[in-house]
């Protein structure tokens, strides 16, 4: 059985973790007493037999999650519009919380069921699986009675939310119950509403119909009483009108007469003014002609003047010029004269200074006496020796 086990467990990636425990057993009770105490803690048998018991169970469940080909059959079935979408390319739209896309009118399908029942095997696996780690590595439970309280926090929690649920649902059911008494008072009071209003409209209407019979009497009667009104006031201003439409017949002929008039006299004043313009712009044109020729005039005499003002200073220059040159010509033979002479009287001196050496004997021309050396045997008569 032991080999058995041991031959499952490394299948399993943690089954090499508890063989090396096993083997290194006595290092391994060495150190627990080194950590710190935990609350869950196991002897070290006791730990190894439950991982070994877990080393069979989490291949069992990984088995039976891969080998339901029925129910991956069913979950592919279900969840084929997503699985369409994901091999095509069609963006589905990313939600957070997976509790948005429940249908409520859908509640029992098979998809949530089956979402239901893997959810539950993973989460098996993973708290055995952790368990399994734990008893390897802590020698305790701490992640199964972790798990155990998150289970029974959430029946608590469901269970104070049936509470919650229960209590808002007579809540609901009193504020339909009014709700319903609200809608009926209201129906009644629209009701009475309505119907004084249609009483009230067909009031109108009746006051509407007076009212126009009145109108169109009144309008009539007005009508006449102003024509005769009107009449009586021709009758009275005929003549008066007539004399004034006479009178307004002559002064309109006054007024084109005057009219005619001044309209020729703006014609004869029209080319009056034409001739005064083209007299104005035939002297705008000789008065620009004739500044133009003074102007031409006036440049020639300026140009004029200052070429004679340049040959003038050209002159000038030359003569300053010539004055330089004579000058310098005076100066450099001068200098040259001064320089011969100079150099005249430097080789005449010299000359009697060398003169006056040699015939002194002085200086570099001094005689010097030779020094008398003693006479040497001859090299010849040595060697006859």
């Amino acid at each position: 059985m032991i080999s058995t086990r041991r031959k499952t467990a490394e299948s399993v990636p943690w089954g090499r973790l508890s063989e090396t425990i096993a083997r290194n057993g006595c290092l391994r009770e060495r150190d627990i007493y080194v950590e710190d105490m935990r609350n869950y803690r196991l002897p070290y048998f006791k730990a190894c037999l439950l991982a070994t018991i877990l080393e069979d169970v989490i291949p069992q469940l990984r088995i039976l999650d891969a080998c339901n080909t029925e129910l991956r059959f069913i979950k592919t079935i279900s969840a084929m519009d997503v699985l369409l979408a994901d091999k095509f390319g069609v963006e589905s739209q990313k939600t957070q919380n997976d509790i948005n896309d429940i249908d409520l009118k859908n509640i029992h399908c098979m998809k949530y069921k089956l979402d239901k029942l893997q959810a539950d095997r993973d989460f098996i696996l993973q708290v055995l699986t952790e368990t399994y780690k734990n008893l390897c590595i802590e020698r305790d439970f701490q992640s199964l009675t972790d798990s155990v309280t998150q289970i029974v926090q959430k029946d608590e929690n469901l269970h104070s939310l049936a509470e919650v649920e229960r209590t808002n649902r007579m809540l609901r059911r009193e504020s339909h119950k009014q709700l319903r008494q609200q809608r009926n008072h209201i129906k009644s009071v629209c009701y009475e509403s309505n119907s004084e209003i249609e009483f009230l409209r067909l009031h109108v209407e009746d006051a509407e119909l007076n009212a126009g019979i009145r109108n169109r009497y009144i309008e009539g009667w007005q009508r006449s009483r102003t024509e005769q009104h009107l009449q009586t006031l021709y009758n009275k201003d005929e003549v008066p009108t007539q004399a004034i439409e006479e009178f307004k017949r002559k002064v309109e002929q006054e007024q084109r007469v005057h009219s005619d008039i001044e309209l020729l006299t703006t014609m004869n004043i029209n080319e009056v003014l034409a001739k005064v313009d083209e007299s104005m712009v035939k002297y705008e044109k000789d008065i620009e002609s004739i500044d133009l020729k003074i102007q031409i005039m006036r440049n020639y005499y300026e140009t004029m003047q200052n070429k004679n003002q340049l040959l003038e200073e050209t002159i000038k220059e030359h003569a300053e010029f010539m004055k330089n040159w004579i000058t310098f010509k005076d100066d450099r033979e001068a200098a040259r004269k001064h320089c011969e002479i100079m150099n005249n009287s430097a080789i005449i001196v010299q000359a009697w200074w060398r003169g006056l050496l040699v015939r002194k004997q002085l200086g570099p021309y001094k005689t010097v006496k030779k020094k008398q050396t003693p006479s040497k045997p001859n090299d010849k008569s040595k060697k006859k020796k």
